[in-house]
């Protein structure tokens, strides 16, 4: 059920109420600005179908992306800002809800959501597969949004392990080590693979929620 759509008497005594948490930020030259925040409110939203009298709040689109900064159209309000909102939306929530979990899509994000004790959050693990705008991620807009995604404008990026490029990435950002932005390599995506990802995330989700 959807936070945004209810009425005040609707949400008493409610019980958990996911947050979806993304980004807006480049995500190579196909695919949307809001990649993360989309495949989060996805997630939220089929575990919510599956658990009766959970809401899904409206999402947390801004987070913390200073490593895409270098790139047009990212707008990043930083680890602290993030921490901030999210304390204080949790709070808010837990007045009148006895359970909130913030539901995360953006690794960027993580150093914010673990910086409180106040916070419950659960990842979005698209990362086992590859790191940013590569094969999994555009699978799992082709399924979600297919619209969005300019499959023709696709490029192969930096295919190398994370932890071969980690220390040049956390001096100089993505861009340092990608020109086009991408981190993986988009070729062979596929909405039918994007549906398979998705299925196996909210499955976690739904484990690492008990």
């Amino acid at each position: 059920m959807r936070l945004a759509d209810a009425t005040s008497p609707e949400t008493a005594g409610a019980g958990l109420v996911l947050v979806p948490v993304g980004s807006i930020e480049q995500h190579g030259p196909h695919l949307p600005l809001d990649t993360d925040t989309a495949i989060a409110v996805a997630v939220a939203e089929r575990v919510a179908a599956e658990l009766p009298g959970t809401w899904v709040a409206p999402a947390l689109s801004y987070g913390s992306s200073g490593e895409h900064q270098s790139f047009a159209g990212t707008a990043s309000v930083g680890t602290d800002a993030l921490t901030h909102l999210a304390v204080e939306l949790a709070r808010s929530l837990r007045t009148w809800a006895s359970r909130v979990v913030f539901v995360n899509a953006h690794g960027g994000n993580l150093t914010a959501l673990k910086a409180s004790d106040e916070l419950e959050w659960v990842p979005c693990a698209t990362e086992d597969v590859d790191l940013h705008a590569g094969f999994t991620e555009t699978s799992l807009m082709l399924h979600l949004r297919p619209e969005s995604v300019r499959l023709e404008r696709a490029e192969t990026g930096n295919t190398q392990p994370l932890r071969d490029i980690l220390p040049v990435m956390m001096a100089g950002g993505i861009a340092a080590v990608s020109a086009n932005g991408v981190l993986g390599d988009p070729a062979g995506a596929s909405a039918a693979e994007g549906e398979r990802v998705l299925d196996a995330m909210v499955a976690d989700v739904l484990g690492r929620l008990g």
